[in-house]
């Protein structure tokens, strides 16, 4: 069904399949900012949950920084933060109400000058957006109409632009540009228009149908690995989960080798050349001593010269393959109906 054309359009009813082909022209927007940061800069924090945190991970992995980055994904300011913290509240909506309540006690009257982070917004609207304006806070306003999972692109390319306002970050704007030229290419491969016998994401959708899938990765590699999750759980309404090598040596391998006998699932692994040399092994040692254990894992190597190609490649192929997902499963990808339902139901 998924060379089907016509049933493909009527199911996939947003076009999350346009959305994704053209994702590189995500990376390449043109965000302009007003950024002044008074003091020097020790570390940065991002705050951001769901979808709105998807590009600081990647971020945190390419192009990183020479000072700690740290990730906030719950209600309270972090307590280590200073006057040398940057703080950046990243939330699609502008209304997500953990990324609020830290934003909020950024700026609350009784933080004391020297607890007290410099702060970026990035965001599409709401109360976010309309605080950074009244206040006179550095800020980008993304482009509306999306769901949050699909605008890593625009995500990764604010961040890098308020970051190369400071002294922290430079040329990694047009670094940005290059890989999203070579990754317009690739991503031609994986369209509906390309035929299953042909399209690497609508076969690896297949093996998909009716198992949890499982995605495991290196460390270089996790945030992809997270984003073919969220992208799995959101889109096609299916059960994922994300680990990464060494630390599942260390635990998790052992849950594979007894209870329960019967293994319902599919086994992702995100390899690529550019991991620590152990881990590399980690991945062949493991496969070997599991073989018959679990299932054969699919391995998906990762393509392009650069850890920035190779990343932005694998992110997009898991986004084709959950889409693909989807509508085999017999589902519009793009509604997150639940989510908004729990959203009211918390008031």
């Amino acid at each position: 069904m998924l060379d089907d054309l016509k049933l493909i359009h009527e199911r996939d009813s947003k076009d999350a399949l346009g959305i994704a082909e053209k994702q590189w022209q995500q990376f390449k927007y043109d965000f302009k900012v007003q950024a002044q940061f008074s003091q020097p800069i020790h570390d940065v924090v991002l705050a951001g949950m769901g979808g709105s945190g998807l590009a600081a991970k990647v971020f945190k992995n390419w192009p990183g920084l020479e000072v700690p980055i740290s990730f906030v994904q719950d209600y309270n300011l972090p307590e280590h933060v200073s006057k040398h913290t940057l703080l950046i509240c990243i939330s699609y909506s502008g209304n997500t109400e953990e990324t609020l309540s830290v934003f909020q006690q950024a700026i609350d009257d009784n933080t004391s000058s020297e607890k007290r982070p410099q702060l970026a917004i990035i965001s599409s609207g709401g109360k976010l957006l309309e605080a950074a304006q009244t206040q006179n806070i550095a800020h980008i306003q993304l482009p509306s109409g999306y769901q949050p999972r699909m605008t890593t692109g625009y995500q990764l390319r604010a961040l890098i632009t308020i970051l190369e306002h400071t002294t922290l970050l430079n040329g990694t704007i047009t670094q940005l540009d290059a890989a999203a030229d070579w990754l317009q290419g690739k991503t031609k491969s994986w369209v509906p228009t390309v035929p299953t016998s042909q399209n690497v994401a609508k076969q690896i959708a297949r093996e998909c149908i009716g198992k949890s899938v499982v995605i495991y990765s290196g460390p270089k590699f996790y945030p992809a690995a997270y984003k073919w999750k969220i992208s799995f759980n959101e889109n096609a309404k299916h059960i994922a989960w994300a680990n990464q090598y060494p630390e599942l040596n260390h635990n998790e391998m052992l849950g594979w080798t007894k209870q329960p006998v019967d293994k319902p699932y599919t086994m992702i692994e995100l390899r690529s050349k550019l991991e620590h040399p152990r881990v590399q092994k980690r991945f062949e040692v493991t496969e070997r001593l599991l073989s018959g254990l679990r299932p054969a894992p699919i391995v998906v190597e990762a393509e392009g010269e650069t850890l920035l190609e190779q990343l932005l490649w694998t992110i997009a192929l898991g986004d084709f393959v959950s889409l693909y997902t989807a509508l085999l499963n017999g589902l519009d990808p793009t509604p997150v109906d639940l989510i908004e339902k729990f959203k009211k139901a918390l008031g």
